[in-house]
């Protein structure tokens, strides 16, 4: 067992550290490298959206109505309340616009 006080045994514990963090960079890159070609073929799916273009229109116009709440909104189209509040942000950020 090396001592990691003494310089060789600091020498051995940099060496190990170097050649760790190149391996994990080599991972990183490696990942990057088959993620674009995985969507350069058209086969990198992202996290789908749970609403489309035109479900969120129609949310936002419910709430700009002003007939529903938020809870009444979330158990209509069957997402989070989170959801909800992130397509009101860009219902406004698009009339803002």
């Amino acid at each position: 067992m090396h001592d990691p006080t003494d310089p060789v045994g600091r020498l051995l514990f940099n060496v190990l550290a170097m050649v760790a963090e190149f391996e994990s960079d080599l991972i990183k890159m490696r990942t990057l490298e088959g993620m674009k070609v995985a969507g350069a073929k058209g086969r990198l799916r992202c996290k789908q959206p749970k609403l489309s273009a035109r479900q969120e229109a129609h949310l936002v116009a419910l709430h700009a109505v002003g007939g529903h709440t938020i809870s009444d909104l979330e158990e209509l189209f069957s997402i989070a309340r989170s959801t909800v509040y992130r397509a009101l942000a860009r219902g406004r950020a698009r009339a803002a616009v």
